[in-house]
């Protein structure tokens, strides 16, 4: 368990709230996917030694966010929640990629 990881606590929360909506099968299966890339690259970039390899991971992990907004997009998904949820988790990976290294 990754303790004090916001990004990470609010993807959790994410897939959770994805995983409950009702959509085609296809399209559930690919959101599912999405969301847990998100957590899963968090939770493994957390565990490199590195600022560059947990950036790699971080990145990928932006870019599965940004499906899941576009499949929220798509299917005109309008859980304002669900919706803040996903920007929320965007905006903290974009800080994760992005900054400088410390």
């Amino acid at each position: 368990m990754i303790k004090g990881f916001i990004a990470y606590d609010l993807a959790l929360e994410l897939h959770h709230k994805a995983e409950a909506l009702e959509l085609k099968h296809h399209v559930k299966d690919q959101l599912t996917r999405a969301t847990l890339s998100v957590a899963l690259n968090l939770a493994e970039g957390s565990g490199k030694p590195s600022h560059p390899e947990k950036r790699r991971f971080y990145a990928i992990a932006f870019g599965s966010i940004r499906e899941v907004q576009a499949i929220f997009q798509l299917m005109r998904i309008q859980d304002k929640k669900l919706i803040d949820k996903a920007d929320h988790v965007a905006a903290c990976l974009y800080r994760l990629v992005y900054k400088p290294a410390a």
